[in-house]
Order: C-alpha cells, then structure tokens, then sequence
C-alpha cells in the first residue's frame, strides 16, 4: 500500500503556506502531495485567495527533494492538452521526474463563468476528458510525426521536443466516482484509477468493473493503480479526533452534529484515531486499493499531516493464511 495526502489551496491557503505543507508532507513519508486545481475558495466563503495549480507545483518541486507532486484532478476546460503537455514535461525535468498527472471533467460550475472558462454538458466535457488524455499520452509517448484527429483536438505531425524525463511517460490518472465511461477510460488511457467518495464495498465493484474493461482490450489489469481520495480526520485520542472533527464540520458549515456527520460521511471518509484509521484502511486494501490519498481540509493543522505520516508508516497489510 502506498500513501499520498491531498491538500485544497483554494481554501486561501498563500504560496509560503503549500511550501511549508509541502515540506512537512515529505518530512512524514508521503510518495506523493496532491493538490486540488480550483479557481474559486470553498468550502466556506468564495472570496478568499486561490492559485494555479501547475505554477505552483513548478515551484513546489525545486522547494521540496524527494517527494512527487501532482493534481487531483485538473479539470479539463482549464487548459489546451498541447499546453499541458508541456507544462507537465517541463515540470517533470525540473522535478528530475516526480511528477504525476490527474485529469477530471470539472464540476464547479461557478468558477468557470467567474473566469471565462466554456463549461459544457458533462457528456461533452467527458468527450473533452477522453481526447485530452489521447493527446497528452501522445505528445509524450509516440514517436515525432503522430497524427491525433478528433470532435475538439486535432494534432498533425507532432514534434514534441523536451519530452518527459519519466519514459514512457509520468502517471496520468482518471479521477471518478465510478462511473463506466471513466473506468472504460483509464483501463484505455490511464495508468492509475482515483475514486473519490467511493466506500470500500463500492470500491470494489468499481475495481471489479475496472478487470473487466482492461481484459476485453487485452491489457494486464495490475498494470493500472487503482486508488482511493478520503476526507481524513485523524487524533491521538478520541478527544483529539472530535476537535478537529468540530473544525471540520465548521469548514464545511455543516449544520449538524458528529453523529449526524458520521452517518452521512462515515463510509467516505477517515474519521479516528490512527487505530481506527488504519482498520478502515485495511478494508480498501482488502477490496483492491495500491494507494490511499488522505483528503485534509484542516491546512493549518500541521501536526495532523505528521500523524496520518505515521499511521501510513506503520500500516501493513494482513498477512496471508499460514504467511
């Protein structure tokens, strides 16, 4: 099982504040920090400062020595895949290769208008998200000369120079909640699936599903990571874990009590001490998970990101009959 933690800037979280998170994250043993692309604060008020996801990854990566670096999930009515591609390969050399792409139809509707992004159907952004992948793997991946052709992107003749430092190419992941058309994606086009908000027995069927897509086109299903994005709040104690629990539940203005949250959040989210936390966890990897990515919603909280770093570091799976 590998861990990766998830950090929301555009809860007005400023450049200093994702370095020093950044550096405590690889301080506590994370493979990889995850950061959200968004253009708009929330949860809470909608006016608090945001950043560009890719800048500040870029400059992430030369403040940071080990740990990977990546977003989940950049939508993709943000940017052309031509210019991502190449912002991803650039980074990828400043990183000497440590760095990992999600790709995501986008949801917030509000932040597209607010900046003029064109925010289609979800079918056509799903058609957006498809070809987007086919380009991006393509610059990257095939020889100079390959042609792409389809509804929204067409590449003639490529010529990528600056290709990425990782070969074939860096990790591009598919961010869903389980829906077919994402699964038939990444078994296509991915090298990792991400569910979000997916508890373990849904998981399951998901990565059930995800065999079954990667086997009617030939392809090894353990050649695609399967993973899960979780909501975490972890204490030393149960007195520990009900405080920020009540942080949480505050961040989210949510109207309820911690009974309330646990029945609507329980099967989604990581919510205890680092026993309970780590028993959850077993059921994920019990129903198929390679990798959890902890969710934090409290980035001022730094001695948290410390905790769930030893919760991973001590976490294995159960061992086998007679192993």
């Amino acid at each position: 099982m590998r861990f990766a933690l998830m950090i929301e800037p555009q809860q007005g979280i400023s450049w200093r504040q994702q370095v020093i998170l950044a550096q405590r994250a690889e301080g506590a043993g994370f493979d990889t920090l995850f950061r959200s692309d968004h253009y708009e604060s929330f949860p809470g008020p909608s006016g608090r400062e945001t950043s560009d996801g890719w800048a500040v990854i870029a400059g992430l990566v030369r403040e940071t020595g080990t740990i990977r670096h990546g977003t989940l999930v950049s939508p993709v009515t943000f940017r052309h895949p031509g210019n991502l591609a190449k912002v991803v390969a650039t980074i990828d050399h400043m990183s000497d290769g440590r760095v990992e792409l999600g790709l995501g139809a986008g949801w917030h509707a509000d932040e597209h208008r607010r900046h003029g992004f064109a925010f289609p159907d979800l079918a056509t952004r799903l058609d957006l998200l498809e070809e987007q992948l086919e380009v991006v793997s393509g610059l990257w991946a095939r020889p100079a000369g390959w042609s792409f052709r389809g509804h929204h992107y067409t590449v003639e003749d490529a010529l990528f120079v600056l290709p990425p430092v990782q070969r074939p190419r860096p990790p591009l992941i598919v961010g869903t909640r389980g829906a077919a058309r994402g699964v038939r994606m990444a078994a296509r086009l991915a090298d990792e699936l991400n569910l979000y908000y997916c508890g373990a027995e849904a998981a399951r069927r998901v990565f059930q599903m995800l065999d079954a897509e990667c086997a009617a086109i030939g392809r090894d299903p353990r050649s695609v990571t399967r993973s899960v994005l979780l909501g975490t709040v972890v204490g030393e104690d149960r007195a520990a874990t009900d405080a920020r629990l009540t942080s949480i539940r505050a961040t989210f203005e949510y109207p309820g009590g911690a009974a309330e949250w646990a029945a609507e959040h329980g099967d989604v989210w990581l919510v205890g001490t680092p026993d309970e936390v780590a028993g959850r966890i077993r059921q994920f990897a019990d129903a198929g998970a390679d990798r959890v990515v902890f969710q934090d919603f409290l980035p001022d909280d730094l001695g948290m990101i410390s905790l769930l770093g030893t919760v991973a570091g001590s976490w294995s799976p159960r061992p086998s009959p007679g192993g």
